[in-house]
């Protein structure tokens, strides 16, 4: 391992505690600010430090990991708490947590102004990825700075620099479209196969190793099979992803049927109760569509 190196935490939720948890372990120096101070301090066997405010944790740090809800909370914590202010000239703000490319842009100039760097570096690959150190890491922003954020984006898994400030939430979004977009081809063929008379399960190990298959196919496509919905990621998550990919396309003037197509499958499937499903959960709005149960 190289140096230790002073890494404030904000947001120590599902993925920000994974994640904090590998920082201390690694050896680096780690504080933590969670809004609910219980959910930071399962830190402190792990040798964190927690704060009573995101203020305070940055304080002393050289780099400052995101992990927050949305951009909204993002820019609150950074500019209507003072965090911002806090933080020392020449730090670096890494934001991996998935909003919209131009709340990336803008949380960028304002801290540039401010003379700390930033990064939009959101992840792919869930809880599991943060336990195991396997996230996909999409980075937005200066080289130097992704370069600087190397001994950090090692603790986490694979990291990529995609292009300038915004890139890598926009890479996000491509991810999140093809994730929500695949879980409606597959919950689709395998319905019709079902109702055809063909065994989903079946149908999914004759269709594994050909040109079909996919993570998604195998992961989700087995939640479908064992209809086994308990929530990795929300179907509130996947629309929420969807509208912000529409919501983009139209600022740069992009047609996006498909997504357009999916977001209104995933609303009309939140709308007839399954909010708190899997994303895999579109599989039981279009059955129930087909008059399967």
């Amino acid at each position: 391992m190289g140096e230790s190196i002073r890494i404030a935490v904000l947001g120590i939720g599902f993925m920000g505690f994974p994640m904090a948890r590998r920082l201390c372990e690694a050896g680096h120096e780690v504080h933590a600010w969670n809004r609910s101070r219980d959910k930071a301090e399962r830190l402190q066997p792990f040798g964190a430090t927690v704060h009573d405010s995101a203020a305070d944790a940055v304080a002393s740090c050289q780099v400052v990991v995101s992990m927050l809800e949305n951009g909204a909370v993002v820019d609150d914590v950074l500019f209507g708490q003072g965090t911002a202010q806090a933080m020392q000239p020449g730090a670096l703000f890494i934001d991996m947590a998935s909003i919209k490319p131009r709340e990336a842009r803008d949380h960028a100039a304002r801290l540039g102004a401010m003379g700390v760097a930033h990064l939009d570096a959101p992840v792919s690959g869930g809880t599991g990825g943060a336990e195991a150190g396997q996230l996909v890491i999409m980075v937005g922003g200066r080289t130097a700075d992704f370069e600087r954020a190397q001994p950090v984006f090692e603790v986490f898994g694979r990291a990529t620099h995609v292009g300038p400030h915004g890139s890598g939430q926009l890479t996000k979004l491509a991810n999140q479209m093809i994730v929500g977009i695949t879980i409606g081809a597959v919950a689709e063929a395998l319905l019709l196969c079902e109702k055809g008379g063909a065994h989903m399960g079946k149908v999914k190990e004759a269709i594994t190793g050909g040109f079909a298959d996919s993570r998604i196919l195998q992961i989700h496509g087995q939640r479908m099979v064992e209809r086994d919905f308990a929530p990795r990621a929300r179907m509130s998550v996947q629309l929420k992803d969807l509208r912000n990919a529409l919501a983009t396309a139209e600022e740069i003037g992009f047609e996006a049927p498909i997504t357009h197509l999916f977001e209104q499958l995933y609303a009309q499937g939140i709308d007839h109760g399954l909010t708190d499903l899997d994303h895999a959960g579109l599989f039981v709005e279009l059955a129930s569509r087909n008059g399967m149960t």
